[in-house]
């Protein structure tokens, strides 16, 4: 029988062990290139060198496609004026008070000069006074007597973004200053430009916000996991470098496609996560090595330093590739759906990943190798075999069956919200209550409903106004009409508004759009409106996710067939981690749209889920599992392919990795906690929906299920069939 050996013993080979040899040799140049590209990221990114930030060049928006609501607005925009219009809200203006009419009436007609301005509608410039029915609807209350009123301004449809950014520079000035004819008066302006920019400078304060709580409390625990502020500091330092490499990532797409403001919140902390949880592994695999390179001596010779960077960077470093490659792979997922959003999600999530697994094979080695002599004091903890870790994998393995079960259970009725989930696509209703942004709009559907927009919009084609009108009117009998009316679009479409009662996403409107859209009619129909735009969002993430989950599938049973050299493992992997999925999305769904726990995370329920959460946690949630599932597989195979026995491999690649994985997984915790720190909405779900997948999945499924389901498993857990083992044996990645 042969007697198991460490994997320690065997001299490393292959082009990470090259890698490590060649970062050992020469620490001081990879550190010192590192900070030079570290900077250049920051300036370039955020510095404004090139005449704009990240944050100048992004973007927010429902997610759209180019389904039958975009061919719609398509039409709308080629007819109408410009959909990015500003408009005044007045208070408190005395409009009884005829110079101070005329002065802002005066103030007014003025803005029509502003070049790129396609028209003003104001009641001060109708023809015949404020009595006007015309101008009711642009009075608060529809009289003058409330003393509040609203300016419009649109603008012309085509406009580039440079002109339409001065345009409204000039018209929001020019607005501001019409209340000043009045002493009591007070005004805001409000629009989607201004909407937008609130977004992207919460986006940029929370991130700020996130990073000021997730590094500060990171060193913390880092210090305490490994007892001393320099390795504490290293993978710390590598999650800076690779938050700078992460924002000039999204920089350089956002000249090639449109990022959405929530991508940089989301994308930028995955790559500080994960920069840590690489980090984290790199160093405690090295003090390891240093450990054991040491022995009984006290002292460690530079060629000692060399062997433990090498041996380090070819098996955590390969563990960091293999985890790499699931989180990647798992984000590629998203670049096969149709909507641009979640292809640049996709894109930019891949490149982070990239960039953290860059660093944690080269720049935190780099700097182990500086700080090896004062990592190698304590170093004698990590090199271990028995523990509390390998205690709990023997009392899991003596009632395995009990333990799969009761955790399953759990794992099930957290998930069963999921059944009840409800999707929406929020506006203003991203910000917190008190933005002044969405305060500008609630003021404004209230006071002023007729400028609301409709939920449900139809571009009929037809140059016949009472042909449209008479099919039209049949709408308002549909379940929550309250109102239904005909303009026409040009000379050969009519644009039919259907007001109904709830939001804009309420089950009435997406009946109603459902209703048009099956329902023949005399002409060509085409229906938009948020409710419009969401089921063709999620008709096409429909259509996209069984290629998604094919590729997500298919790629990482690769990988992890070629880490392991079994099939049953694979599978195995990707069941637990569709479980933990599936409970953290059920947490999602009780807290935000059930509204549970509103005054502890400081956000007010709409009632249901952002339509993209779903989608974003099951690709950033199974790379985060994926990852913890790689580095505990990563050492059981590794005690395995030297000679222990299954549940030996198993209790001793517990003990080995699981205080990496419940460290890394409080420490995602601290880094995801800037997400529902934050004041964005769906920045908040998919914050709370991660920590709960980091949560569960290091707790639950690694520390009970996965040594329960391999002790029930015993070898059956490194089988495959015969052809399968002789490939993975030509072409298997092992040590």
């Amino acid at each position: 029988m042969q007697q198991p050996t460490s994997p320690t013993d065997h001299v490393r080979t292959g082009p990470l062990a090259w890698l490590g040899r060649l970062v050992a040799h020469h620490p001081k140049t990879w550190l010192l290139g590192w900070v030079v590209v570290t900077v250049a990221c920051f300036v370039v990114a955020v510095g404004g060198v090139t005449g704009q930030s990240l944050f100048n060049r992004l973007h927010t928006g429902d997610p759209t496609v180019g389904g039958e609501a975009q061919q719609a607005r398509t039409l709308i925009e080629r007819v109408e004026p410009s959909l990015d219009n500003l408009t005044l809200q007045v208070r408190g203006a005395d409009l009884t008070d005829a110079t101070a009419v005329k002065e802002a009436a005066t103030r007014t007609l003025a803005i029509r000069d502003i070049p790129g301005v396609h028209e003003v509608r104001s009641p001060l410039l109708s023809p015949k006074g404020l009595d006007d029915p015309a101008a009711a609807p642009l009075l608060a209350g529809g009289t003058p007597g409330s003393g509040g009123f609203v300016t419009v301004v649109d603008f012309d449809a085509d406009l580039t973004k440079a002109q339409q950014d001065a345009a409204a520079q000039q018209v929001t000035t020019a607005l501001q200053q019409i209340p000043e004819a009045w002493p009591d008066a007070t005004g805001s302006v409000g629009g989607v430009g201004p909407v937008v920019d609130a977004i992207t400078s919460t986006i940029e304060r929370d991130l700020l916000r996130g990073e000021g709580i997730a590094l500060p409390l990171t060193f913390v625990v880092m210090f305490f996991v490994f007892g001393g502020f320099i390795a504490a500091g290293m993978p710390v330092v590598g999650a800076i470098a690779a938050i700078g490499g992460a924002l000039l990532s999204l920089f350089v797409f956002s000249h090639t496609i449109e990022l959405d403001a929530t991508v940089v919140n989301i994308v930028t902390l995955l790559g500080f996560g994960l920069s840590i949880d690489y980090g984290l592994l790199t160093v405690s695999r090295f003090r390891e090595e240093l450990a054991l390179a040491r022995g009984e001596r006290r002292g460690l010779t530079q060629e000692q330093i060399v062997a433990a960077t090498e041996r380090t960077v070819a098996t955590a470093g390969r563990t960091v590739l293999f985890s790499g490659l699931t989180v990647a792979i798992a984000l590629s997922g998203l670049l096969v759906f149709e909507a641009e959003i979640m292809k640049a999600i996709g894109l930019a999530g891949v490149s982070v990943v990239l960039v953290a697994l860059i660093v944690a094979i080269t720049l935190v080695p780099a700097l182990a190798v500086l700080g090896a002599r004062q990592l190698a004091r304590r170093a004698r903890v990590v090199t271990v075999d028995e523990g509390a870790f390998s205690t709990l994998a023997r009392a899991v393995q003596r009632r395995p069956v009990l333990v799969i079960v009761g955790v399953t259970a759990v794992l099930v009725f957290l998930a069963l919200p999921i059944f009840s989930v409800r999707l929406t696509s929020s506006g203003t209703e991203l910000l917190p209550k008190s933005a002044p942004q969405r305060v500008f709009f609630e003021e404004l559907a209230r006071d002023y409903p007729a400028l609301s927009s409709p939920e449900v919009t139809v571009v009929a084609a037809s140059s016949d106004p009472a042909a449209v009108t008479a099919w039209a009117q049949q709408l308002e009998s549909e379940p929550g009409v309250t109102s239904v009316s005909v303009r026409p679009l040009g000379t050969d479409h009519q644009l039919v508004s259907v007001r109904v009662t709830g939001p804009p996403t309420s089950d009435d409107a997406q009946a109603l759009v459902e209703h048009v859209r099956e329902t023949p009619a005399p002409f060509q129909t085409l229906t938009t409106g948020q409710a419009a735009t969401q089921m063709d969002f999620l008709a096409s993430m429909a259509r996209g996710a069984p290629y998604a989950v094919l590729l997500v599938v298919v790629g990482t049973f690769i990988l992890l067939f070629l880490m392991t050299g079994s099939v049953v493992i694979p599978i195995k992997a990707l069941v637990l981690n569709v479980l933990s999925l599936g409970a953290a999305l059920g947490v999602v769904v009780w807290i935000f749209e059930d509204g549970h726990l509103q005054g502890l995370l400081s956000f007010s329920s709409v009632g249901a889920v952002e339509s993209m959460v779903p989608f974003l946690v099951l690709a950033f949630g199974f790379g985060l599992s994926m990852d913890y599932e790689v580095f505990l597989l990563s050492r059981i195979t590794e005690f395995h392919n030297h000679g222990h026995d299954n549940d030996r491999s198993v209790s001793l690649g517990l003990q080995r990795t699981g205080r990496i994985i419940t460290s890394a997984a409080l420490l995602i915790v601290i880094v995801f906690a800037g997400f529902i720190a934050g004041d964005i909405l769906i920045i908040k779900e998919v914050g709370v929906a991660l920590v709960a997948a980091v949560l569960i999945d290091a707790t639950l499924v690694r520390l009970l299920l996965v040594p329960a389901t391999m002790t029930v498993l015993g070898r059956w857990n490194w089988w495959a069939p015969r052809g399968l083992r002789r490939l993975h044996e030509r072409f298997g990645i092992t040590d």
